[in-house]
């Protein structure tokens, strides 16, 4: 790898293949990016090829196998089938490929160490209480060193021995060509997306990725002994926007190529300040929203946007509708709270409404109008870069007639 001095010299040019870049942190981790523990990974051309490639299979405990296990010069794979049976095959060196590791474990043949992502964690201590389940050698990258520069991917990674040990109880067996193959523990999961990595792209199928990189159909349960259907039309190659799932982490695969066409810094800070120039307003407490800039963006104020996940709508921040309120159910979009229906059962209704004295009233979610009465209340919302801008419509109860109207909706 070259070293950050190196990569930051954009005279020497080096060769790019690709970012890893792990999804649920914002440019960071939470106490920082440090050494090989960091929330992205740039994958640049070694000085010096170390890619390896499958060669000589030895078939039980023989002296070549313990030989290729006991050298730690020589890359090898140890499948178990039994305590008496064990097949090693080795690898010898690729000068055409370069090779880089990710996992958990902080040894040197790590290039990237990923620990889990914990929802909501602000520090590393929060995520060191949790049990990890990301395998200590998780799955290693191999790119061509030459044009188109492809990346492929296979699950486990090699220790600092240079060994790959797949256990009695890992899933394992014998390909029609006589190879070995076989999945780890948690596996690796890869998914491509369609139409690349685009406005118009669409989720893909996650398939499972096999020691020898070849892609499988995913298994009953993570952990389950037995393999998925192989998907033969697949390969274990990597596209701009591929995602892999480490059973802890998602990682995002970037091209170099899909990296050329991403903003930059100072793009998303112009279209910040375009956004906020066109005072977006909170549909529900039409209050003036507000991106903060990076240097503001742990501080949160009123002015703060804020998105529900499910449905996309944007508001100001409130305090009604949390999780105390809704008896342990998620907060409430209030753009999508179900509207007033009338109710044919009086015995069933809870509120009613004498549509004599509304008649003509002006239909609003003021706090005064809706004191006491219930009201159908109908809020739209057009969105302009992302943000919801209020539009108001106003309503006229048209009859005299008084019918039985059912609250559906929690007062204001």
């Amino acid at each position: 790898m070259f070293s950050p001095d190196q990569e930051n010299h954009p005279s020497k040019a080096p060769v790019k293949y690709g970012e890893l870049i792990v999804l649920g942190y914002n440019g960071s981790l939470p106490n920082g990016d440090r050494g090989r523990r960091k929330s992205r990974f740039a994958l640049f051309k070694r000085p010096k090829a170390n890619g390896v490639k499958p060669s000589t299979v030895h078939i039980a405990c023989t002296p070549q196998a313990a030989k290729a296990i006991s050298n730690k010069d020589q890359h090898s794979i140890s499948y178990t089938l039994s305590r008496a049976q064990t097949v090693v095959v080795e690898y010898t060196h690729d000068s055409n490929t370069d090779m880089f590791q990710i996992g958990r474990s902080t040894e040197s043949p790590i290039d990237f160490v990923v620990t889990d992502t914990v929802p909501g964690s602000q520090s590393n201590s929060d995520t060191q209480s949790v049990q990890s389940t990301i395998s200590r050698f998780a799955c290693r990258i191999i790119c061509e060193r030459n044009p188109p520069f492809t990346a492929r991917i296979y699950a486990a990674g090699f220790d600092s021995s240079k060994n790959i040990f797949l256990g009695e109880k890992a899933a394992k067996w014998k390909t029609s060509d006589g190879q070995m193959d076989g999945l780890t523990t948690n596996g690796v999961l890869v998914m491509h997306p369609r139409n690349g990595f685009t406005e118009d792209s669409k989720p893909g199928i996650w398939r499972e990725i096999s020691v020898c990189g070849n892609v499988f159909s995913l298994r009953e349960t993570r952990s389950a002994q037995q393999r998925g259907k192989m998907v033969e039309i697949e390969t274990n190659q990597l596209q701009d926007g591929s995602l892999i799932d480490l059973c802890g982490a998602t990682l995002l695969w970037r091209t170099a190529e899909g990296l050329s066409h991403t903003p930059t810094v100072k793009h998303l800070e112009a279209l910040r300040q375009e956004i906020n120039a066109a005072r977006p307003q909170c549909p529900v407490g039409f209050n003036t929203l507000a991106f903060p800039s990076m240097k503001r963006k742990d501080v949160v104020d009123e002015k703060q946007p804020w998105v529900y996940l499910n449905c996309g709508h944007v508001h100001g921040y409130h305090n009604w509708g949390n999780k105390e309120e809704r008896d342990g159910k998620d907060r409430e979009c209030p753009m999508c709270r179900p509207a007033l229906t009338v109710g044919l059962n009086p015995k069933r209704t809870v509120a009613t409404v004498r549509l004599k004295e509304m008649l003509g009233w002006q239909m609003s979610t003021s706090d005064s109008q809706m004191e006491g009465h219930t009201c159908m209340v109908s809020l739209f919302s057009n969105f302009s870069k992302f943000f919801a801008f209020r539009s108001k419509k106003t309503f006229l109860l048209p009859s005299p007639t008084p019918p039985f109207f059912k609250h559906t909706t929690r007062k204001v």
